[in-house]
């Protein structure tokens, strides 16, 4: 089945391929049969099909034509000619497969060879191709109507293009040689030009090919493609002539002297030399080419030991994949290298030989990746969509080495290159970065001893399960029944004994390891066996239907146990969601493929978007249940495995590959259009989950570090609620819980080996993923939350699941934002059930919240209130009365309660005197507890709540002053004096300042600090209050600010106006001006001229040059306050003598004093 191959050697552009350059020893002996003219144009409605050309196509598809030469001694020239004409490949897909990638008519299937055979050699389905002769011609063709919008620049699409408007001219077949020449039409930018084509081709395919548009890629070129379907498609109008050596033969000697000189004389600067050289090394008698027997036909086919495939250029597609590579893995590169991997895929179900020789040049190349020793060197990963083209790379060796039908020297081949890139040191392993604990790729059963400790596992590389399949054979006779027969069953005399090869129907199973037998589904698949992989993978369904019914009938057995202790282990050591052989997926594609419905007159190309698949029931060949079909199949298998209880695995790519399998699996079966044979498959696997105890995902009892189920319950939700409400909140609410963040394990619980060591340093074992599981948990309660709008039951056991299994404040907040978007809708009255769900939410986030860190937490508390106001007068009280269990004092003033008493909320909820009364009796007493609790934050928004109710007011002024000497900050008792001035209180304003001054320190250098306006304010509303406040405040003032320029600011203040212009009721203001000799002023000038001295001697110990000039006009401003006093100008002169004296060393700063003050 699979064929031999090895490397072609290069050949120069335009010339012909030594490999099919062959000795043509005799002339065949020539018979009756029409001429070397064109076939019979009217061949192809001629019927039935001669036996000569049935004979000629089963040679030429099968034998090498030297082997038919000698194998006959003498072959009429007719079947010569037929042999020829069939030997060119038939089939357009063919073409398409080698000029475009992902190309594949829709609806049409690989041939499916009954496995008893010895296998078909070749590439897949072959179907006549035109005809001369008497042949009956059926040509299998590329549809291009409908097809033409996407992929138009592809070669085979332009091929067509040139085809179709007569670009194809000259075209003649020598032999297994193909000419003629094609022409490009002028662009805007291009002129017309004529290409050359050759090619050669060998048993149905072609084995070379060279144009003279030097194209180099991994695909033909348009050109080619366009000559090869001319072929295919016009073969009556393609001249057809035996080997060139047959003609030769029957010339004399003077004809062939002809011919040569002829020849030399059109390309004599061509051939010339190369004639010369030949005919000198031919008239030596001891020359080599006289040691040869006949000579060398580019036209004659390859011989015996030619290998047959099709071909591929292999530099190029070495070239390609370093390139992708080396762009890093971004999009375009990982989408093209996903691409060649799905041509290796194509080839394979051809049974293409070139499947398993590109892979092995891809895999070569990935192994030259310069990235893998980096990586390894500085120990880091490689990145997720570089993980995930190896995991491909390997899944699709697997898929190589299993084909069934390969030679065992193959096997041993690939064996050997795998163990190679197996061993070497920056080979990827499977899991990424740890290893393995997986079972072995060959254990049909799980085996106890697998639970050793990691560091004495083998090491296992992405290529590790190919090496495994090498061990794998196909020549078990129950093997063998069960993938060639639709009908293979126990004698009925057998069925009530127990069996391990059939069920108790009498229907086959396959007791193999589930990923492995799977992995045998998808290498019969891949290789093109599509009714074999099917009928295999009846057996596994049929096999693990019978193994789900028997471990329900053990959980019958220790049911009340197992929910007395409520904790489970398990006995499955690998899922198979996630697994490197994706077997789930498998089975679900080989049998939903058969059920699907497609359109025959498109081909899928790979480029645009896809069409959502439409599949229809296919009844199962040889199954006695009339209503089961490959889609129920399909439904029921992906649901038992996504079903299936499973540990989390170890190590970050193999979670993030847990999830993004479960993921892709869910697409794909929400890609199913449910009719009601679906739903019953739906809802009685469903049941089966939730019954299967310890063996389900979705049983009563599960693992504490089990895989959790949110994402595949959402699907089962949201696909049974139109069918059965009631088993679709049962699988949801069953799904809900993530017990590994609960905060113990039970005592009974057996730890998983692998997890032991990471559940002692930490509460948690390492899920790295586990922020997106507990997302998928959200949205899971989110949709059951929308679903239930309006059922107040439904509603109250969603809410309740939510509260006891959600652990993360932001999620819970997350569904209380969405309950409050759905139950709020724009056009239409709010949904209050839904309402209050919301508003308990939010409740339970401010609750769980209050005592931790969440940068969210002013937004939360704000939808909190806009969410109690939607529900009502109730809620917002509620929420006031019982604040410190949901608040801090800040948060309950600032915002809570100052947002329930806003105009906007009065108007909102459309209240009554009595109630607003109600509810503002609530925020004044919420204001004066938080005041009482934290007066420092609290104190001014509990003033503002209480401004209106004058007892609360006086409260709330009382525990501010009781509060003011010991925890009040100064800044704090400034902002509440301005506040109580503000509101009409310049008394208790003085009072507030006062204390608040004797909080406050202001050092001689701190001449831009912040409190320095509210110092100002404060002596500014002293001075307006009366001489007696502003003696009252001037001590203060002295005591607390040392900053010479402050202190001359405020006594400049205080000298140009008289004190007392507030008008206090009941004083009187005499309007004088305040005299700087006397009281309490006096005092504010001796402490200023004080601060001025102190401040000159500490700037001049460290004073620079650049400082000089600044300092001179300080001094200057120091002049205009020693001047304040009677003998000021004295005591400044003795202040400048004094620095002259001390200060003496500075020269040029004492210049400086001297010229400007004497």
């Amino acid at each position: 089945m699979a064929e031999g191959r090895r490397e072609l050697p290069p050949h120069p552009l335009l010339s012909l391929p030594p490999a099919s350059k062959r000795p043509c020893l005799r002339p065949a002996p020539r018979g009756p049969g029409p001429g070397p003219g064109h076939g019979l144009i009217n061949s192809r409605y001629r019927s039935p099909e001669s036996l000569l050309d049935c004979a000629a196509k089963a040679v030429a598809e099968k034998w090498a034509f030297e082997r038919v030469e000698e194998r006959f001694e003498r072959i009429p020239e007719p079947v010569q000619r037929r042999i020829v004409y069939w030997s060119f490949p038939r089939n357009e897909k063919e073409i398409c497969m080698y000029s475009s990638f992902q190309c594949r008519v829709a609806g049409e299937e690989a041939p499916s060879t009954a496995t008893s055979g010895s296998g078909a050699t070749g590439s897949g389905p072959t179907t006549n191709a035109g005809g001369g002769g008497t042949a009956t011609v059926t040509t299998t063709t590329v549809g291009t109507t409908g097809a033409m919008g996407t992929g138009d620049a592809l070669p085979f699409r332009r091929g067509i293009r040139l085809l179709e408007t007569g670009c194809v001219e000259n075209v003649l077949q020598v032999g297994f040689h193909l000419s003629g020449t094609v022409t490009e039409p002028a662009s805007s930018s291009e002129p017309e030009i004529t290409h050359k084509v050759a090619i050669s081709f060998d048993r149905c395919k072609i084995t070379s090919v060279t144009c003279g548009c030097g194209n180099r890629d991994i695909f033909y070129c348009a050109h080619v493609v366009a000559l090869s379907l001319y072929r295919i498609r016009k073969p009556e109008q393609v001249k057809l002539r035996l080997p060139i050596s047959e003609t030769l033969f029957q010339m004399n000697r003077d004809q062939l002297q002809k011919l040569v000189q002829y020849l030399i004389t059109a390309h004599h600067t061509e051939v010339l030399p190369t004639a010369q050289k030949l005919a000198d090394e031919i008239l030596s008698s001891n020359s080599e080419i006289n040691q040869v027997h006949g000579a060398p036909d580019p036209t004659a086919g390859a011989s015996i030991d030619d290998d047959n495939c099709w071909h591929l250029d292999e530099d190029q597609v070495r070239e390609q994949v370093k390139q992708f590579l080396s762009q890093g893995g971004y999009y375009g590169s990982g989408k093209q290298l996903n691409s060649m991997f799905a041509k290796v895929r194509e080839m394979l179900r051809m049974r293409d030989s070139n499947g398993a020789r590109m892979l092995t040049l891809i895999t070569e190349q990935f192994m030259a990746d310069p990235r893998l020793s980096l990586w390894r060197q500085q120990g880091t990963g490689m990145t997720d969509k570089c993980r995930q083209l190896w995991d491909e790379l390997g899944a699709l060796w697997v898929c190589v080495v299993l084909n069934p039908h390969c030679k065992s020297e193959e096997k041993n081949s690939w064996l050997k290159q795998l163990k190679k890139w197996s061993d070497m040191d920056v080979c990827p392993l499977e899991d990424g970065n740890y290893g393995s604990e997986l079972p072995n790729i060959t254990n049909a059963l799980p085996q106890s001893n697998l639970a050793q400790d990691s560091l004495s596992r083998p090491r296992r590389t992405v290529f590790s399960r190919a090496v495994e399949a090498c061990n794998l054979h196909w020549q078990g006779s129950h093997l063998q029944r069960i993938i060639s027969s639709d009908y293979y069953m126990s004698p009925s005399y057998q069925r009530d004994e127990e069996s391990l090869l059939f069920n108790p129907q009498g229907l086959p199973l396959w007791l193999d390891h589930v990923p492995t037998a799977c992995a045998r589904v998808d290498a019969l698949r891949s290789h093109g066996y599509s009714r074999e992989a099917l009928r295999l993978a009846v057996a596994i369904i049929n096999t693990l239907r019978l193994l789900q019914q028997r471990e329900m009938d053990i959980y019958k057995h220790q049911k009340k146990e197992l929910l007395q202790r409520g904790v489970t282990t398990t006995t499955n050591l690998e899922g198979w969601v996630g697994h490197p052989l994706d077997p789930i997926g498998c089975l679900f594609t080989t049998l939903t493929e058969t059920c699907r419905v497609d359109d025959d007159s498109t081909m899928d190309t790979g480029e645009g978007e896809p069409r959502r698949p439409v599949y229809h029931h296919v009844p199962v060949w040889g199954s006695h249940d009339g209503g089961e079909s490959y889609l129920t199949l399909a439904l029921e298998v992906t649901l038992m495995g996504m079903g299936q209880q499973r540990i989390m695995p170890e190590g970050l790519y193999a979670q993030d590959k847990v999830c993004r399998n479960e993921e892709q699996i869910v697409a794909k079966l929400q890609e199913l259009e449910l009719d009601d044979v679906l739903v019953q498959t739906l809802q009685k696997q469903a049941i089966q989950l939730l019954e299967a105890g310890p063996f389900s995902g979705l049983g009563e009892v599960i693992h504490r570090e089990s895989v959790p189920m949110h994402t595949f319950a959402k699907y089962l939700f949201s696909a049974l609620l139109p069918h059965d409400a009631d088993l679709a909140y049962k699988v949801a609410l069953r799904a809900m819980r993530l017990p590994v963040l609960e905060s113990s394990a039970g005592s009974g619980d057996v730890g998983h080996p692998h997890h032991g060591i990471s559940i002692v340093p930490s509460r948690y074992p390492r899920w790295f993923t586990l922020g997106h599981l507990e997302s998928q948990q959200c949205e899971l309660a989110s949709t059951m939350l929308t679903a239930a709008k309006g059922d107040m039951l439904r509603l109250r056991t969603v809410l309740e699941a939510i509260q006891k299994n959600i652990h993360s404040s932001s999620l819970i907040f997350k569904l209380a934002q969405d309950a409050f978007k759905i139950a709020t809708p724009a056009d239409s009255p709010p949904d209050i059930t839904l309402l209050n769900v919301a508003l308990e939410l939010g409740l339970q986030v401010m609750r769980m919240t209050l005592s931790t860190l969440n940068w969210r937490r002013r937004e939360m508390v704000r939808w909190l209130v806009t969410c109690a106001t939607e529900v009502g007068l109730r809620a917002l009280v509620s929420i006031l009365q019982s604040w410190y269990t949901l608040f801090t004092p800040t948060e309950a003033t600032s915002i809570v309660a100052a947002t329930v008493m806003s105009h906007n909320t009065i108007l909102r909820l459309s209240l009554d005197y009595p109630q607003r009364e109600e509810l503002a009796s609530c925020a004044r007493t919420l204001a004066l507890q938080c005041a009482m609790k934290d007066p420092q934050n609290c104190a001014l928004s509990a003033l503002t709540l209480c401004e209106k109710d004058h007892i609360a007011f006086e409260t709330a002024y009382q525990i501010v002053i009781d509060a003011a000497s010991t925890g009040m900050t100064y800044s704090q008792l400034f902002t509440i004096a301005r506040y109580m001035e503000h509101r009409g209180y310049p008394l208790r304003s003085f009072k507030l300042a006062s204390l608040a001054m004797t909080h406050l320190n202001l050092a001689y250098n701190q001449d831009t600090h912040p409190a320095i306006n509210d110092v100002l304010w404060a002596c500014a509303l002293s001075h307006s209050l009366g001489k007696n406040e502003l003696a009252a405040i001037i001590p203060l003032v002295v005591k607390s600010v040392h900053c010479a320029t402050v202190l001359s600011d405020i006594l400049r203040r205080c000298t140009m106006t008289a004190p007392g212009l507030a008008g206090i009721p009941g004083r009187r203001n005499s309007g004088k001006l305040m005299s700087t000799d006397k009281a309490p002023l006096r005092q504010l000038l001796d402490a200023t001229i004080s601060a001025y001295i102190n401040t000159t001697h500490s700037r001049l110990t460290h004073i620079s040059p650049r400082h000089y000039g600044e300092f001179i006009e300080f001094l200057s401003k120091a002049r205009e306050t020693f001047l304040l006093a009677q003998d000021g100008h004295i005591q400044f002169a003795q202040f400048i003598d004094n620095l002259k004296q001390i200060y003496k060393g500075k020269k040029k700063l004492m210049m400086l004093v001297r010229e400007r003050f004497g």
